[in-house]
């Protein structure tokens, strides 16, 4: 199980069978704002899904194949943050995240993935972490930008979402490019 304490009353960490209730609500809730990027929200339509989602990541985390963590916000789920296609050779992975409407904006998503880069990058020794976001979405290539990610390309028709093929831009960081500014 992994803990990163952000402030006060913000908590990153890892999933638990127990969360999937209030998982479920925080997607539900923001059901709307979130379809657009994620092709995983329309099928999530019950608290079993969340349920699985949980118990997936728990497996996932094991074995280190991925890392699934809630962003609670005075112990209530408001996002998440991971990373998948964690790769141990080359020690890279992907970095996901999500927020609900009501905290876009507010620097939440920022102060959470910052202290979850250093986590990656010093205690799980990562050189690598990319970010993969559809043009279109320009919340996450301005995370990526603030953040110090570097646009490495754009996979033409690579992803498909609501039914149509999209493009996927890769944003990279290296640890020592994460040194250089932290």
């Amino acid at each position: 199980m992994v803990s990163i304490l952000i402030d006060e009353d913000m908590l990153l960490r890892s999933f638990r069978p127990s969360d999937a209730n209030d998982l479920f609500h925080a997607v539900n809730n923001s059901r709307q704002h979130l379809r657009p990027w994620f092709d995983w929200v329309d099928p999530t339509t019950k608290v079993e899904h969340s349920l699985h989602f949980i118990q997936q990541s728990l497996h996932e985390l094991q074995y280190q194949e991925s890392l699934a963590l809630g962003i609670f916000y005075k112990s209530h789920i408001i996002g998440s943050i991971g990373v998948h296609h964690w790769n141990h050779t080359t020690k890279k992975a992907e970095l996901g995240y999500w927020i609900s409407k009501q905290y876009e904006g507010k620097g939440v998503l920022n102060k959470c993935i910052t202290r979850f880069i250093d986590f990656l990058f010093n205690k799980a020794e990562l050189n690598k972490i990319e970010i993969r976001f559809i043009p279109a979405n320009v919340r996450s290539a301005k995370v990526a930008e603030r953040l110090g990610f570097k646009t490495e390309g754009i996979i033409r028709q690579s992803s498909m979402r609501n039914g149509k093929l999209e493009d996927m831009v890769v944003a990279g960081l290296l640890k020592q490019e994460w040194k250089h500014l932290s």
